[in-house]
């Protein structure tokens, strides 16, 4: 438990981090990986160069000082997080070492304003804050390891095929090389793969959500090959996997994490929203909602650039034919002359809430979404304009997490 000092001291910085948090966190990375250049080994250095993680993070260390009188409100996103670092192997001994410079980062930043009272304040309430995540994540990687087909750490799978779903999307089944069992996983959620490129000093790790059902002998992931554009550098990982792996070679993977998990207690009617590569976890969860809950009304709309960019659509439509109660909805950015003149989607154009009212039938319902953050947020806005309460709305970013509104 924290003094009510410390609570007020921090409170009181919650001003201060509005406006220099990015710049804290920014500073707090330079000096980490200048003093720890092993922990490149663990970070996204896309994120890292795009300044999506220092956001991130400037983020959550805002919430955990609005909210540190109540830091049960931060709850789900510590334990999101937690589903992160424990994919990503984080162990306890590096918390000191994130404490210690995200501490001396905000004495670089705020100067004299950063007295002695303000970085007691702050090493106290860091030290709960990573006493909280230790002892999440500690029973993750137990209940990781010990579960049926579970291990720890990363572990070593054969892509046992390699499939083209569209002009930018390949699927990598996966197989473990040991050929031992593998453990079962909720739908949505996601595994890190860890590559090694030939030429790069450090590894690199990627999350991809698992895109088929559970239960299988294998994983299946579909990445999006990300080609480089001016406002962003192509995506590292993703082209070699797309031009480099092939079958027969070998990956090494964490066992499934996430908390962006269908509720299955829930009954009700179910929409599931999806927008380019973002469909991964949705197929999953409809292979999901059609073997456990076979009379739940399910309504999957997914957003594409066309036909060509439009993956896994013949497994999507056999699920819906052989299931009823699965309507199909396809919205297309540009579709081209072959899509009109076949007539292979339902909407040109976005996601815009008059449609999707077309599509559901009632408010009173369970809503999952994922895909670029543009479509997220206006998919976000249109639930909330149509009055879909907060508890039934469910997202997850690919990536470090975001801001909707």
């Amino acid at each position: 438990m924290l003094s009510e000092q410390t609570i007020r001291i921090i409170k009181s910085t919650v001003p201060v981090l509005e406006v220099h948090g990015v710049a804290i966190t920014k500073r707090f990375y330079d000096k980490l990986f200048t003093s720890h250049p092993e922990l490149l080994h663990l970070f996204n250095h896309a994120n890292q160069k795009q300044g999506r993680q220092q956001t991130a993070l400037a983020n959550a260390v805002y919430a955990a000082a609005k909210h540190i009188d109540r830091l049960e409100m931060i709850l789900p996103a510590v334990k999101q997080i937690a589903h992160k670092h424990r994919s990503l192997g984080v162990k306890p001994e590096q918390y000191p070492i994130v404490g210690q410079h995200l501490l001396g980062a905000i004495k670089d930043v705020l100067g004299d304003a950063a007295t002695d009272e303000i970085l007691g304040a702050w090493a106290e309430a860091y030290g709960v804050i990573a006493s909280a995540f230790i002892g999440i994540e500690s029973d993750m990687y137990t209940n990781s390891a010990l579960q049926p087909g579970g291990w720890s750490d990363f572990r070593s799978f054969v892509i046992a095929r390699k499939d083209r779903e569209s002009d930018v999307i390949t699927s990598f089944y996966l197989t473990p090389q040991d050929h031992g069992p593998i453990a079962a996983f909720e739908a949505g959620q996601y595994v890190s793969v860890r590559v090694q490129i030939p030429g790069d000093a450090y590894t690199h790790i990627r999350q991809y959500s698992l895109s088929h059902a559970s239960g299988q002998p294998f994983y299946r992931i579909s990445v999006k090959r990300e080609n480089t554009n001016p406002a962003v550098p192509a995506g590292k990982v993703s082209v070699f996997l797309h031009n480099h792996v092939q079958e027969g070679d070998v990956l090494w993977l964490s066992a499934p994490a996430g908390d962006f998990t269908l509720d299955q207690t829930d009954t009700r009617p179910v929409t599931l929203l999806s927008g380019g590569v973002g469909l991964t976890p949705m197929v999953s969860m409809l292979h999901s909602l059609v073997t456990t809950q076979p009379n739940r009304k399910v309504t999957f709309i997914h957003a594409a650039q066309n036909g060509g960019h439009h993956a896994l659509r013949k497994e999507i439509e056999q699920l819906a034919e052989e299931h009823p109660q699965v309507t199909l909805a396809w919205c297309y950015a540009q579709p081209t002359a072959a899509d009109t003149r076949e007539q292979s989607y339902h909407k040109e154009g976005y996601v815009d809430l008059p449609w999707i009212q077309s599509l559901v039938p009632s408010v009173d319902g369970s809503f999952y979404f994922c895909g670029p953050l543009p479509f997220m947020k206006a998919v976000n806005q249109s639930l909330i304009a149509w009055g879909v309460p907060e508890s039934d709305r469910h997202y997850e970013f690919f990536g470090p997490s975001g801001a909707l509104s």
